[in-house]
């Protein structure tokens, strides 16, 4: 390399990014493409919640100034159904089959007593 030349090799991007792999039904399975700026865990788990994919089979995530990378599905999973429960909504039809593969404390919520049973229960 020549002295002043920029260098081809990325600056080291001290960050974690999180990429999911999705399911394309007859076109397959593929990781999805996306810009580098939106790839962080809120910016990925908001994407997951409005539906930016169609079918997500796993999430990993890597940081390569720390040199690791790691399957994230179950918390990644976790975290959606803690939101959804959190805010009152159910688990969108299209993520429904990814918590089920890898949420394990996906929040069971109780049905709602009415005042009928208030009345006829003394506590």
């Amino acid at each position: 390399m020549m002295p002043g030349s920029p260098s081809i090799v990325p600056e080291a991007d001290d960050r974690d990014t999180y990429l999911v792999f999705n399911d394309y039904g007859k076109l397959g399975r593929a990781w999805c493409e996306t810009d580098e700026h939106w790839t962080d865990r809120e910016t990925l788990i908001t994407y997951l919640m409005e539906g930016q994919y169609s079918d997500p089979v796993r999430v990993v995530a890597f940081n390569t100034a720390e040199g690791w990378s790691r399957d994230v599905s179950e918390e990644v999973a976790d975290e959606i159904a803690q939101r959804c429960a959190a805010d009152g909504f159910d688990i969108p039809t299209f993520l429904e089959e990814f918590v089920d593969r890898y949420g394990k404390s996906r929040p069971v919520q109780l049905p709602l007593r009415g005042p009928d049973f208030l009345h006829s229960h003394k506590c």
